[in-house]
């Protein structure tokens, strides 16, 4: 049975905003909490929820195991900023364990590996993870630096998928890549002005789909190390993609070649 503070948390009490650079990591948003629930990698501190919410949680993960503080929505408004959109729900949990991308290589079992260079919207990455578990990648890879932290907001706009996508992070990009063709992978990145279109891309081998930010594209090493470079096809005025809609197409497509 969970456990139930009988007090309001302190931090709450105090009107503490933000998150402590060394403290917990909070999550928020009734998908990405119940998906945060349901990883058994999860170490998880406390559950914050509202009556509501602790409904509408139970009705989709069933039992929770872990304490329970009960709060207002103003509660959580005061603990993570008054334009968050918690939906009644926080959850303090420790970040997950972080895997190496070579394991996500070896696990890719015929399906793409993402790879984002110097992408560093947390709301494009999450929009990225959301894709890459309902398209089917096998990870993500990107770098220590130039990216953002895998952190509540990141989490909201992921909608579950950071708890189902391993992120794998590097000190390196090019090395990286070169080590990930060592292993047999093609490298493949998209840049509006290739001349292959990814329809026309051979899917037979493992793939990274290499993809850069949307003002800048991919770097000029980047597009170096590259085998090849496809661009995605477009028909109106509007000539250039946003990098998460560019991935969810890319992946898609890989989706289809595989079940050719």
């Amino acid at each position: 049975m969970p456990q139930r503070a009988k007090s309001l948390p302190r931090d709450i009490a105090r009107g503490r905003a933000r998150e402590d650079a060394e403290g917990p990591l909070r999550l928020f948003g009734l998908h990405a909490v119940e998906a945060a629930l349901k990883n058994p990698a999860r170490r998880i501190h406390r559950l914050l929820l509202t009556e509501n919410a602790e409904r509408r949680l139970i009705e989709a993960v069933g039992p929770i195991n872990a304490t329970i503080d009960r709060v207002t929505p103003r509660d959580l408004d005061r603990l993570l900023g008054p334009d968050t959109v918690h939906q009644g729900v926080a959850l303090e949990t420790e970040p997950l364990p972080e895997p190496q991308w070579d394991e996500l290589a070896r696990v890719s079992d015929g399906r793409p590996l993402i790879v984002l260079d110097q992408v560093t919207d947390p709301h494009n990455v999450g929009a990225i993870l959301r894709s890459s578990a309902v398209f089917g990648a096998s990870g993500l890879v990107m770098t220590h630096r130039h990216s953002p932290p895998l952190n509540g907001v990141l989490a909201k706009s992921a909608s579950g998928a950071l708890d189902l996508i391993p992120v794998a992070l590097v000190a390196n990009l090019a090395r990286a890549l070169e080590e990930l063709r060592d292993a047999g992978f093609a490298l493949v990145g998209l840049d509006g002005s290739a001349d292959t279109a990814i329809e026309d891309l051979d899917w037979s081998r493992p793939t990274a789909l290499v993809m850069g930010s949307e003002g800048k594209g991919l770097r000029e090493l980047t597009r170096k190390t590259c085998d090849k470079l496809v661009r995605i096809s477009t028909d109106g005025p509007v000539a250039s993609l946003n990098v998460s809609n560019a991935a969810a197409i890319a992946l898609y497509a890989a989706m289809q070649a595989r079940r050719k």
